[in-house]
């Protein structure tokens, strides 16, 4: 993940049923290196992109988008709407389902303070 040293704090998760024989098109496209990766990468507050494989079923993926914030992520939806349904329509050629798994926020946990006593 590039950026890996900033703190990301909105995660977008998309879960995919891909197409047999089309596995390595689609890691190629929605690898961190990727067309989906590609048009993230100008986009301010975008961290990087992860591309993971289910160990039980092989066209089974899920890809987590790490942005820093919401407002970014959902910025970068507004201005590039065409460019990321387009990119959209050309990869369900690849893939047999897609579902938005959800977004989440990143939970920061504090260690607790010592106690004057210890």
């Amino acid at each position: 993940m590039r950026n890996r040293d900033r703190q990301w704090g909105y995660l977008v998760v998309w879960e995919f049923q891909v197409q047999p024989g089309k596995e390595n098109e689609f890691e190629k496209d929605y690898g961190p290196n990727g067309a989906w990766a590609e048009l993230f990468k100008p986009a301010e507050g975008y961290l990087g992109t992860e591309l993971n494989r289910d160990l039980k079923n092989p066209r089974r993926y899920l890809t987590l988008d790490f942005w820093e914030c919401r407002e970014a992520y959902e910025r970068f939806r507004e201005e590039h709407r065409a460019e990321y349904k387009g990119l959209d329509l050309r990869s369900e050629a690849m893939t047999e389902t897609e579902k938005e798994i959800g977004a989440f926020a990143r939970v920061l946990t504090r260690a607790p303070k010592p106690s004057p006593d210890s």
